[in-house]
């Protein structure tokens, strides 16, 4: 028996390579496909940014004020409130993820009355807002 490769059979042989390159190559960018779409879902799961609030007072929290500059406030959706000594664990809505850490947070209460404004930093770990 020889080794030698016939010229018939070159052609088959670079027909054979040039399949199993092809192939390396897509199996290739399939593997950075998912590598990238796995980093980009841990990214998106490690996003989500919140906190807890828990209502000291006697009084239901029927709103949370938020604001980044202390004028203008916007607030979170807390349903129908939260009860006097409640804690809630609310998350940041993913448009606020370009503003500052420190926000300035107001809380109004049942009977109308509302909290003196607090600045928070919300970069810290396990952040508890109390009113």
């Amino acid at each position: 028996m020889s080794s030698r490769v016939s010229a018939r059979s070159a052609p088959n042989l670079l027909y054979r390579w040039s399949n199993m390159t092809k192939y390396l190559k897509q199996t290739a960018a399939l593997l950075i496909a998912c590598a990238l779409f796995i980093a980009s879902m841990q990214h998106a799961i490690a996003a989500s940014y919140s906190f807890k609030v828990h209502n000291t007072t006697e009084e239901t929290i029927t709103k949370l004020l938020a604001s980044e500059d202390g004028k203008t406030y916007g607030f979170f959706d807390i349903g129908k409130g939260i009860k006097a000594g409640q804690t809630v664990t609310l998350e940041w809505d993913k448009s606020t993820d370009g503003e500052d850490c420190k926000q300035w947070f107001k809380a109004v209460f049942a009977d109308g009355e509302e909290s003196e404004a607090v600045q928070f930093d919300f970069c810290e770990d396990d952040l508890t807002l109390e009113f």
